[in-house]
């Protein structure tokens, strides 16, 4: 199978759609952007910044992914990857259930320096994740078929 123009456009609006989607989902309720409904306790931080760009880079190049013919599903991976980088630039002491668990103090003495972490993990969830999806597209456009089973 080739890839065509109308292929391209798809996965091309696909990543567009996941990447502002995934943008306003964490972003807005985490207060990194910047709103009137969600207000942050304790000021963002530049790896705020830098993971909430790269989870929105990623998910967008997952959604492109959709777009071609595929046999494999991630989401468990996308769930917890997509999770995991809520919590890693949400405000510590606004997030109910740490505070509830370790209380306002531990929130920021435990959980906050624990983000960073998150962080990552996040990350490698979904390039994992992107990791499987590119690999079975290839199997399924018909190119670079090493053995591997495209639902693994």
């Amino acid at each position: 199978m080739r890839m065509t123009a109308r292929i391209s456009s798809r996965a091309a609006l696909y990543a567009l759609g996941a990447g502002i989607v995934t943008l306003f989902v964490i972003g807005l309720p985490t207060g990194v952007i910047p709103n009137d409904f969600f207000t942050r306790m304790t000021p963002v931080r530049p790896q705020d910044y830098l993971l909430l760009g790269i989870t929105v880079l990623l998910a967008a190049a997952l959604g492109a992914t959709y777009a071609f013919p595929a046999a494999c599903s991630v989401r468990g991976r996308l769930t917890a990857g997509g999770f995991l980088s809520f919590l890693a630039v949400g405000c510590p002491v606004c997030n109910k259930v740490v505070v509830l668990l370790l209380g306002m103090g531990g929130a920021l003495t435990y959980f906050q320096p624990v983000q960073p972490l998150l962080g990552l993990v996040s990350i490698a969830l979904l390039v994992f994740g992107l990791f499987l999806r590119v690999r079975a597209v290839r199997v399924a456009m018909g190119g670079g078929s090493e053995g591997h089973s495209p639902a693994a």
